[in-house]
């Protein structure tokens, strides 16, 4: 199964200059790391997170992560969260930065 990074393109305003910044998917997070959600691969997964509290914007931290990788449990909106990893693989985040 192939993998690709989405570019997103960011613009630095003090320099002027353009660079690219790639998404990575949830499933690529380690443990303890916060991230922000930035879009879902697929609109049926995106309908079933949004009613969990999963939403673009919303900030989260990836918490524990099986031994064998699946399930992974995310901290969002103030509860504990176990999602698959392919439902984790379609969840595209950037970097929290505080």
């Amino acid at each position: 199964m192939l993998k690709f990074r989405l570019p997103k393109f960011v613009i630095k305003s003090d320099s002027c200059s353009h660079t690219f910044v790639y998404m990575k998917r949830l499933s690529e997070i380690e443990i303890g790391k916060r991230v922000i959600i930035r879009s879902f691969e697929k609109d049926d997964i995106f309908i079933k997170l949004m009613e969990m509290g999963c939403i673009p914007g919303e900030s989260i931290r990836v918490e524990q992560i099986a031994p064998l990788g699946d399930p992974i449990s995310i901290s969002v909106a103030g509860y504990n969260l176990s999602l698959r990893i392919n439902e984790a693989e379609q969840i595209f985040v950037d970097e929290y930065v505080e």
